[in-house]
């Protein structure tokens, strides 16, 4: 879905920007210039506004779930993803479910 610039001369791309909460999730569709940064794009989408609790320099981003930096240039169609951080190690959840199984088991 590119087209032209009519200022810059540059090709415009559409991307979405997605964050998702445990109760609520937003995905924003803008059109870019091809190129723009991952940075440049949650900004110009107005999300951190709408969620202040984001971060960038503690949350981390990606495009299709490969983590990215900021500076990365977006094409066409991608979907820059906003991750919250994880509020418990998986491995150690695991663990300790494990654990509860084997306890429960035993009685």
């Amino acid at each position: 879905m590119r087209s032209m610039a009519a200022s810059s001369g540059r090709a415009t791309c559409v991307i979405e920007v997605a964050y998702a909460r445990p109760d609520e999730q937003l995905v924003l569709q803008l059109s870019v210039e091809e190129g723009v940064s991952v940075a440049e794009a949650i900004d110009r989408s107005g999300i951190l506004a709408r969620f202040p609790e984001i971060d960038l320099v503690h949350n981390k981003v990606g495009i299709f779930g490969r983590l990215v930096a900021l500076d990365e240039p977006l094409r066409d169609r991608d979907r820059v993803e906003i991750y919250r951080p994880l509020l418990a190690d998986p491995k150690e959840v695991r663990k300790q479910r494990a654990k509860r199984m084997a306890e429960q088991k035993n009685r």
